[in-house]
């Protein structure tokens, strides 16, 4: 699948609509971003059946202050709309292919069971 830009029009969207999104916050005069752009979209194309996104911080400054975006690039990996991971830095190849197959083996019920005892 193709790399999508999302922005606060339709980020709740792609998230409601898919299983699992990863999403890049990144910014042009980001140089670690333009390292990362080619292991993501290299990855992107192994794995149609996610949603890799792409929020430039510069133009979306409230999407990325909702998401408490301090560095980039920052790697964001939704589950069912359910947060499972985000950090800042470039990943490797093999590190963005492992998170990815690990999203995918997540056992949905168990985690939201598990939220469900961390609010009690």
């Amino acid at each position: 699948m193709a790399v999508v830009e999302v922005g606060s029009e339709n980020f709740e969207q792609v998230l409601k609509q898919n299983d699992i999104v990863l999403i890049d916050f990144w910014a042009s005069w980001c140089q670690p971003c333009h390292s990362f752009a080619p292991i993501y979209q290299l990855v992107s194309e192994n794995h149609k059946d996610v949603v890799f996104a792409k929020v430039n911080v510069d133009e979306q400054k409230e999407l990325s202050q909702a998401h408490s975006i301090q560095s980039i690039p920052t790697l964001s990996l939704y589950r069912e709309r359910v947060l499972m991971f985000s950090q800042p830095g470039v990943l490797s190849v093999a590190q963005l292919e492992s998170l990815v197959a690990q999203a995918k083996t997540l056992d949905m019920a168990e985690v939201r069971d598990e939220i469900i005892r961390q609010g009690e």
